[in-house]
């Protein structure tokens, strides 16, 4: 059989230009999207059990646009006011522009990276005066905390929220050829709403190397990698499998 089902564990592109589109065009694909994993706020009271004082901070370190909306929501529930002294880092040049949302963009001391929290941890090293907090997930990078003690600076980690399975029941029944995973907490789901899961003929993509590595403990077998030499992105792995696959059959 042909692979010409696709489900890619992750929101539809926003933007009609999607290598997602493109692929399912050139290769004759249906492709669907549905976020396997999704964010849940963290209370106001489950927060303040963190025993963390967002004032106490002359510096807030971002590594998404889910912990500036929600470092946000949480300073609102408390009735805290962020100080216009305040501090941004920001892992990348577009996440630093998305403060603008909440904050006047021009009037605030605003430092980006280049996307690599590496290159962050460098940024905020040269800052080693100030206190920083850093916003997550209940599941992040193990990175983070490592490459800031490496830096030698004052931080302090707040949990403002999570990371939770979505509910796939709905797709029970629904049969496709290729399921394509980008983090280890989307296999978390794929096992958890499916306990019975039975590989079969069912391909398996994977991107970076610790989804890769979930794919392996979970018992299952990965046809597919990302990002490889011969294959940078996901939507070109896709590309190259397939139509070598296909073309035996």
């Amino acid at each position: 059989m042909k692979i010409k089902r696709i489900l890619v564990s992750q929101p539809k592109p926003s933007t009609p230009k999607s290598p997602y589109f493109d692929l399912a065009e050139k290769s004759n694909l249906k492709i669907d999207f549905r976020p396997f994993i999704q964010v849940e706020a963290v209370s106001a009271k489950e927060f303040r059990q963190q025993k963390v004082n967002l004032l106490d901070y002359t510096a807030v370190v971002f590594t998404s646009r889910t912990a500036i909306d929600h470092y946000f929501r949480i300073a609102e529930e408390m009735r805290v006011t962020v100080p216009d002294t305040m501090k941004y880092f920001c892992i990348s040049e577009a996440t630093a522009f998305y403060l603008q949302k909440y904050i006047v963009y021009r009037k605030r001391k605003i430092f980006h990276s280049t996307g690599k929290f590496a290159d962050l941890a460098e940024v905020v090293k040269k800052h080693k005066d100030e206190t920083f907090l850093v916003p997550l997930s209940d599941i992040h990078k193990q990175e983070i905390p490592t490459l800031l003690n490496k830096a030698k600076v004052k931080y302090t980690k707040a949990i403002l929220y999570r990371t939770v399975s979505s509910d796939l029941s709905d797709l029970k029944d629904v049969n496709y050829d290729v399921l394509v995973f980008f983090s280890p907490s989307g296999i978390a789901s794929l096992m958890q709403n499916f306990p019975d899961f039975v590989q079969n003929d069912t391909k398996i993509a994977s991107f970076g190397p610790a989804t890769a590595k979930a794919v392996k403990d979970a018992g299952l077998r990965l046809d597919i990698q990302a990002p490889m030499p011969q294959a940078p992105s996901m939507t070109m792995a896709l590309e190259q499998y397939i139509k070598k696959y296909n073309k035996g059959k």
